[in-house]
């Protein structure tokens, strides 16, 4: 914290800054022409190179009248972008660069064999050990290793061409080199073609002649069996045997259906007139012609004796005579029924007859279509097997005379092609004078601006104090001796009080009080008297009220902030035995310090907001109790202060039973506000040192304020020493004159 501190006391000078390159300029400039100058001197005297350019496209070249009949070009692969990456490597491989080389008789030229024509510094270098000697090198790998300087094969992005670029000192062989390193790689690629054309033919003929004789002997095994097992094909090539089974066994299942649909109708029709039930649901009833005109004269007779019944009674004779005909006419029904139902029996009968004897032909079909299913199988077999090599001959076949065909003709397809010859260059590649010259005096004035900004900057003349920094003068003052007069505790025994600790020490680094036998007990009221006052020389001739003396080693406000800044404590806790008033001490190291530069929050954890009320215009805004009892969150609680940059959280407006209930929370609360803030200050109140513990963290700073040195503090330090707080720091807000507020902030007198 104390580097953010000082950082944020200074600023960078812009105008100050920028200003050093116009004091510079002279410098700037002579250094940038003489840059210039260098460069335009080396690019004019150096050696010019050409390159040339060819361009080959990878891709099938075959004719669709040459092409083997059954194939086309979209049954070859396509080559991706690893397929073209191994083109280049191909082109540019010994091999092709070796027949080039042999060709054009680079051997014999001094810009490919430095050996024909070796410079003297070249020697010199060689001589001293910086240079390999290039005669112990074979001849043609001096010259590979001189066309790979040179050479640059590469894929043009997003196509499958190949560039072939080739730089040299001559222009004309510069295009030479590369025309021929593409007709090198295309010939090679038809030789191949050539001798994959020879290798297949020479394969294919002993094989075919091979399966011929093997396709001979499969279909011969295959009639033979034929013949011996005599399987006959029916429909749909299957045999006999099975095509009759299928037969037979759709046509029992038929009579077996016609032979149950038979008796279910007999054994209802006989229900029927076993029950003196109606025979009009029975459908076989129905569709007699004979019982439906018996049944229309049974419908006339009733609709007669019921006209009769009207005016006669029922013993006249006309009405008996109706009745005795529509009696004979139920026994004719009836009779009817019963011929129906011996139809139907019979008709099942011989349904059933039909189905016993379709059961023993089905029965004997069954074996004999097992054992044909068993020969057919092994016919399968063989007949599968002259498949097979008959289609492998006729592949064979069809693949030999189309690389015979090739091979006689020594026709070679290759998949590549010329497409942009290397032509002769007209302006070098390199040197670019204009280019490397502007580059150079672009490069050399840039660096010597950054230069001429960074020693400037360095140096300490282009910082300047950062707006609402303070700076005050430190002077080296010589404290004074304290006396040891002993005082008088409650119990009236005499001891030696605190010796008077240095600026910024803690009370646990000074001597704790002993029991003194021999003092007298007036020198309690000496040891209240004041000292002599310390003055700083600038105060010398002023007359100010004269400070009181301290005998309890306590510090002020202004050394508490810088003892905080200096160490670098995240967390000050804050005691204050004397009640509000002593609350002070918290309020205004806070301020002092967020004036330093520092992100500072107070929390406030007494009882009645002594420590937030002062910073806020209200009390009645939520604080650490509503944080604590879950009514608010940290954007609601965080307040400005209204006199300085530091931020406070008040006591607030909940329940303070019901947040002392979530007091555990505490901890997470402090470890959340330090890694925000860069100082938390904690006004606790007279609390002890165990009401204290659970907000003390790492790096923290525990402070006893006070307003009177009286035994109630000299007793409430020795109780937060003894329970593990040895470096208590005493502080007294007593005759602190608060600065100057900043432009743009409130006074808080």
């Amino acid at each position: 914290m104390s580097v953010q501190s000082a950082a944020a006391d200074v600023d960078v000078d812009l105008k100050q800054l920028f200003a050093s390159l116009a004091r510079n300029w002279l410098r700037i400039v002579i250094v940038t022409l003489v840059a210039t100058g260098l460069a335009f001197a080396l690019a004019w005297l150096a050696t010019p190179y050409y390159k040339a350019t060819a361009k080959l496209e990878i891709g099938s070249r075959e004719s669709e009248y040459t092409r083997p009949p059954g194939t086309n070009d979209d049954d070859k692969p396509i080559l991706d972008e690893q397929g073209v990456a191994t083109q280049v490597q191909i082109i540019s491989s010994p091999d092709i660069l070796k027949q080039v080389a042999t060709k054009l008789n680079l051997d014999k030229l001094p810009e490919f064999d430095e050996t024909l024509k070796m410079s003297a510094l070249g020697r010199m270098l060689v001589l001293v050990g910086l240079k390999s000697d290039p005669f112990d090198i074979p001849p043609e790998e001096r010259v590979l290793n001189a066309m790979h300087d040179k050479l640059n094969v590469y894929a043009v992005e997003k196509t499958r061409a190949i560039a072939i670029e080739f730089a040299s000192k001559d222009p004309k062989l510069a295009a030479d080199i590369a025309n021929g390193i593409a007709n090198a790689y295309i010939a090679s690629k038809g030789d191949a073609k050539l001798e994959s054309n020879a290798a297949a033919t020479d394969f294919l003929a002993p094989e075919i002649a091979d399966l011929q004789n093997r396709v001979k002997d499969a279909e011969a095994k295959v009639a033979a069996f034929r013949a011996q097992s005599d399987l006959l094909m029916g429909g749909n090539n299957a045999v006999l045997p099975t095509q009759q089974l299928a037969e037979l066994s759709s046509e029992l299942s038929r009579v077996r259906a016609s032979r149950a649909a038979a008796e279910a109708s007999a054994e209802s029709v006989r229900r029927a007139l076993q029950n003196g039930g109606s025979l009009d649901s029975v459908p076989e009833v129905l569709s007699s012609e004979l019982i439906q005109r018996l049944r229309e004269r049974q419908v006339e007779l009733r609709a007669n004796i019921a006209d009769l019944s009207t005016t006669l009674l029922d013993n006249h004779p006309r009405i008996r005579a109706l009745k005795s005909q529509l009696a004979d006419l139920d026994g004719q029904i009836r009779n009817e029924a019963q011929k129906i139902i011996r139809g139907l029996s019979a008709q099942a009968q011989t349904a059933k007859a039909r189905e016993d004897q379709l059961v023993v032909d089905v029965n004997t079909l069954k074996a004999a279509s097992a054992r044909a299913g068993e020969q057919q199988v092994q016919l399968d077999a063989l007949q599968r097997d002259a498949n097979v090599q008959r289609q492998q001959l006729e592949s064979y076949m069809a693949s030999y005379n189309a690389a015979a065909s090739r091979k006689d003709r020594k026709y070679s397809p290759v998949a590549a092609s010329l497409i942009a010859q290397a032509q002769v260059p007209s302006q070098p590649y390199f040197p670019k004078i204009g280019p490397i010259t502007g580059a150079a005096a672009a490069a050399s004035l840039l660096l010597m601006a950054i230069g001429t900004l960074l020693g400037e900057l360095f140096s300490g003349r282009a910082m300047r104090p950062a707006p609402g920094a303070r700076f005050e003068n430190i002077e080296q003052v010589a404290m004074p001796v304290a006396r040891t007069e002993p005082a008088i505790d409650d119990e009236g025994r005499a001891f030696a009080p605190y010796k008077e600790a240095a600026a910024g020490h803690s009370i646990a680094e000074a001597e704790l009080p002993r029991p003194a036998e021999t003092e007298p007990v007036e020198v309690h009221a000496a040891a209240a008297e004041p000292a002599e006052s310390v003055v700083r020389p600038s105060e010398a001739g002023e007359s100010a009220p004269e400070p009181r003396q301290s005998r309890l080693g306590e510090i002020d406000v202004d050394k508490a902030a810088e003892k905080l800044i200096a160490s670098g404590a995240a967390r000050a806790i804050f005691v204050s035995p004397e009640g509000d008033e002593a609350a002070a001490s918290a309020v205004l190291v806070a301020r002092e310090v967020s004036d330093a530069g520092l992100r500072v929050l107070l929390l406030d954890l007494t009882a009645s907001g002594a420590a937030s009320r002062p910073m806020l215009d209200s009390s009645l805004f939520p604080g650490i109790t509503n944080l604590l009892a879950s009514e608010a969150q940290f954007s609601d609680v965080i307040r400005p202060d209204l006199y300085s940059d530091a931020h406070v959280i008040p006591v607030g407006t909940a329940d303070p039973v019901r947040a002392m209930r979530a007091a555990d929370r505490l901890p997470i609360i402090m470890q959340s506000l330090t890694t925000a803030y860069d100082l938390v200050v904690v006004e606790c109140g007279p609390a002890d040192a165990q009401g204290i513990s659970r907000l003390v963290g790492d790096g923290t700073e525990v402070f006893l304020s006070m307003l009177e040195a009286d035994d109630q503090m000299t007793q409430a330090a020795v109780k937060l020493i003894e329970n593990g707080f040895p470096d208590v720091t005493l502080v007294t807000p007593v005759g602190h004159e608060p600065g100057d507020p900043l432009p743009g902030r409130r006074s808080a007198a």
